[in-house]
């Protein structure tokens, strides 16, 4: 018998605040986490601005400064945020904790991994020769290695599955984990994604390939679904939510924050980089997710959209919705997120889906920032600049990859 999935905890390191609480109240108060560089010199780089993680102090998240030295940005962001939704949770997987540490996993990817570990010791390598490369450089780079280490300090002994599918990555753990809690191969999961890639090389390689937004107005430089868009920016940060298996949550007395209740993942087939121009096979994942959801024209439904402000994704995602939800597109409240955070690359989805969860649960729809000249391809409810309140039942976080990769996860409220 499939089982149903509760979320029991949240985490988050953003651009726009290092807890859940700090990171909802700045999106609903418009508040941009974009600005130029200030981690190196950026004189050469070709797009100047980015969104950084500030005021972060590993300490705060009972991190070890022994252990935040020796690892990458983006393990150290996962611990934090693991280490947040744990604790909201109440999960403890000790001799005399309240789940079997067999039957808890870890499902936490990263697009790209240990970029900064992989700069360093590469400069290391071409400088001063290979015997000067650290010991620790492949543990330390390697993009499985944050959910080994949020395994490890959470004594997860369960299904440990980190997924790297680019932007889809944390849409896609989080989906896998629903599956595995509902068809009896863990009682809970700690699901999501985690990036750090905010360096020169990412810079210089996004904007090469002419993905990045090159405006040097921070306010102006993320712009989902509006016309003047020209790119997305590059984010960081990590995002996790715990999946627990909702009679295991009830029994032990865990508020309940949404339940999943869908999940798509198709493949484009078409292009490394494009999105497949028809939004066939993107509107498939989507209608996969609400199918599965019991979704029905009587709900009212919020949808994070992948919304990245590039010239193709945003009309195509448009033509997507349309062809998932038919007549019901047009009442969908949709909005994107990325002109508060920027593109988080493999942990957008988790962070994107802490959101449709926090919508559900407020019933407050985040607005799109800096959306005041809406694309006429673009036309649906993307929410411009302002929240709205809206009695929602149903939320949808969809995301779209290179190398095709779909994925969508819808939440029910509670």
């Amino acid at each position: 018998m499939d089982r149903r999935v509760a979320v029991t905890g949240l985490g988050v390191v953003t651009p726009i605040g290092n807890n859940v609480e700090e990171y909802w109240k700045n999106l609903l108060e418009g508040v941009c986490g974009i600005d130029f560089i200030k981690s190196f010199p950026i004189d050469e780089l070709p797009a100047k601005v980015a969104a950084e993680v500030k005021d972060f102090n590993p300490a705060d998240y009972g991190i070890e400064p022994p252990f935040a030295r020796k690892q990458d940005k983006f393990t150290i962001y996962a611990v934090a945020a693991a280490w947040q939704a744990m604790r909201q949770s109440g999960l403890n997987a000790s001799e005399d904790g309240n789940i079997d540490p067999a039957r808890l996993g870890v499902y936490i990817g990263s697009g790209v991994g240990g970029f900064s570990t992989q700069m360093r010791e590469t400069e290391k390598l071409l400088n001063e020769g290979p015997r000067w490369v650290s010991p620790l450089f492949v543990p330390t780079m390697i993009s499985n290695i944050a959910a080994g280490n949020v395994a490890i300090r959470n004594n997860a002994c369960g299904p440990c599955l980190p997924v790297s599918t680019a932007c889809a990555t944390s849409t896609h753990t989080i989906g896998e984990a629903y599956r595995a809690i509902r068809h009896g191969y863990a009682d809970a999961i700690i699901a999501g994604g985690s990036e750090a890639a905010v360096l020169p090389i990412g810079i210089a390689g996004f904007a090469n390939a002419k993905a990045l937004s090159r405006s040097e107005d921070p306010s102006r430089a993320s712009l989902p679904f509006n016309k003047d868009r020209s790119g997305f920016v590059l984010g960081e940060g990590a995002a996790v939510l715990i999946l627990e298996e909702y009679e295991h949550a009830k029994a032990r007395g865990a508020e309940i924050l949404a339940e999943v209740c869908g999940y798509g993942n198709t493949c484009d087939a078409y292009h490394v980089t494009a999105p497949r121009p028809d939004g066939s096979t993107q509107s498939r994942a989507i209608k996969m997710a609400l199918d599965e959801a019991g979704y029905s024209s009587e709900d009212c439904l919020y949808i994070n959209a992948h919304g990245t402000g590039t010239a193709l994704n945003d009309v195509i995602e448009t033509k997507s919705f349309k062809i998932a939800l038919g007549d019901d597109a047009g009442k969908a409240h949709i909005s994107s997120t990325k002109g508060h955070t920027g593109h988080l690359l493999g942990a957008a989805g988790a962070i994107e889906a802490v959101a449709a969860v926090m919508a559900l649960r407020s019933g407050v729809v985040p607005p799109t920032l800096g959306l005041d000249n809406v694309d006429p391809e673009c036309d649906l409810d993307y929410t411009p600049l302002n929240p709205v309140e809206a009695d929602l039942t149903i939320a949808i976080s969809d995301s779209l990859g290179f190398g095709g990769h779909n994925a969508c996860v819808a939440f029910r409220k509670v």
